[in-house]
This record gives C-alpha cells, structure tokens and sequence, in this order.
C-alpha cells in the first residue's frame, strides 16, 4: 500500500526532475528503504512462522535435518544489504527513464484493455524464467560460478535470508532486467507492483527448506511450479534445477534432477538423510 501511495502521488504532483540534483540519491535512499523493509519483513516473517513460532507443525516438511551454519544469517543478510542497495539504483534509474519517455509503463488500465493486465503479468515473468534460466546456467560455469555465483552457494541450507543473497555481479544481472523489459513491454503500474510483490514471495518461498507446496509429484502445482524441495536439490547437486518460477525450461533441457521426484514425496527427503551430494565437487563444467 505504501508503494501505491507513493507512485499515485507521482502521478499527481508536480514533480521535480528525478535526475537533477540530490533527488537520485534521494529516491535511491527511499527505494533501499522499500526493498530492505520488504525483504526483512517477508523473509523474516516466514521465519517466525515456520521455525520459531509453529516448527513442530512443519517438522514433517523440512527438507535438511542438520542445522543452519554459524554466522549464516548474519552472512546473508549483509550481502542482501548490498543486493538491496543495487536494486535502489535500478529503481532509480527505472524512475527516471519512466519521467523522460523511456518506458512503457502507463496508468489507464483501459489503454490496452483489462484482459492485458494479466496477459502482461504472465509474458513478464515467462520472459524472465527463459533469461533467467540460462544466466543461471551460465553462473554454473565453474570459472564464472567462483566470482558470480558461489557467494549465494555458500548458504548450503538455504533460509529464508538467502533469497537476496547475491554477490554484486550476480545482483547487477538480476537488476537489470526489470528497467530493460519496461522499456520494451507495457505493463501498468499496479502489475509491477503485483510482480515485485511475486518476486519476493517465491524467492522465500524457494529458500524456506521447508516444502510448503502438495508433497505430491503428480500435483500440477508442485510438478510446475519451483518450491524450496525442488530448488534446495539445486543447492546441494549444483547442476541441475536451474528455474526461477517455473519447472518448464528443467524439463525441456533435462536439467531437473532425477532425484525431485523421490524427494517430494518422502515424509523427509533423500536431502535430510545425507543421501544427495553437498559439495562444490557436484559442479561440472558442462553445466
């Protein structure tokens, strides 16, 4: 609601030149404030639910038996921090390219028909999951994985703080691919909001190594869609289950690992019993 306010206000003001002066870092400061106070509170809200305040309901679903590394979240979070600071300038930079034509982004939900709201959504995110697919797969090239990606690999059980875990190169690739697409795709306001808000929500969701998702491979749910099952085999096998939202690029490429199946559907995963692979040897340079 506070991002509504704020771009409704954008729309009614007389507003100053975005680019001038002090207001980049301004906006930059109030777009860290934002993103840092979504990540603490989606993430850390997950946590109190599923670990601290009703474990004892979700024991049955937790994906790894053996506890969290010492200095873990302190590890994540301070590189979420710096995630948050370039997602801030990508937000900037996306404002002002906004004030100066740049982009498609429009406000009349009637300009392109109701039926295009969640057209524009679905596009969005399938031409996110192709993109993010093969960096990701691209990260996993071991002289690429030891810059960009390891730092987001080191949590070896991923929590809800790993989700904005990212090494800055890692987190520059990410963020721009937002700015880019407004200038190609229309989208209202209003749906990017709805997507950021998905965005947050999934990479919890997918870092929680609790499986929240039908336990069930046959669910079109779980078959389709990535949960913490699906992505915490990425993190302990490296080379395999390379999606962000959806399972489809896995399937068509044959990078979905053989043991998602067999693990969804124990009570406690193969992962749990130490019966899957948890170091950087797993990693090849096929990938």
């Amino acid at each position: 609601m506070f991002i509504q306010i704020i771009i409704s206000l954008f729309y009614i003001m007389n507003l100053p030149d975005f680019a001038a002066g002090y207001w980049p870092f301004l906006l930059t400061l109030i777009f860290f404030i934002i993103i840092t106070g979504r990540y603490f509170l989606v993430a850390g809200l997950f946590y109190l639910i599923f670990y601290v305040w009703f474990p004892s309901k979700w024991k049955e679903r937790k994906i790894n038996g053996r506890e969290y590394q010492k200095g873990q979240f302190k590890k994540e979070i301070k590189w979420s921090l710096v995630t948050s600071i370039l997602f801030s300038f990508a937000g900037t930079f996306t404002v002002i390219l906004w004030q100066k034509g740049y982009t498609k982004v429009y406000t009349n939900a009637d300009l392109y028909g109701w039926w295009y709201l969640p057209v524009s959504l679905i596009v969005f995110m399938l031409i996110q999951e192709t993109y993010y697919y093969w960096i990701h797969r691209w990260m996993h090239i071991p002289s690429v994985y030891r810059i960009v990606h390891k730092v987001h690999h080191d949590s070896k059980i991923a929590s809800p703080f790993t989700a904005f875990s990212f090494h800055p190169f890692e987190g520059i690739l990410q963020a721009i691919f937002l700015p880019v697409m407004l200038m190609v795709l229309p989208m209202h306001y209003y749906v990017i909001i709805l997507l950021l808000i998905i965005m947050t929500f999934s990479s919890v969701i997918n870092h929680l190594d609790i499986e929240i998702y039908p336990k069930n491979p046959k669910n079109l749910l779980t078959k389709n869609i990535i949960g913490a099952t699906h992505h915490s085999l990425h993190h302990k096998q490296f080379k395999y289950n390379f999606g962000l939202y959806f399972t489809f690029w896995d399937k068509i490429k044959k990078t979905e690992s053989p043991g998602f199946k067999e693990a969804i559907s124990r009570e406690l995963s193969a992962i749990s019993n130490g019966l899957l692979a948890t170091d950087d040897s797993q990693l090849k340079a096929d990938d």
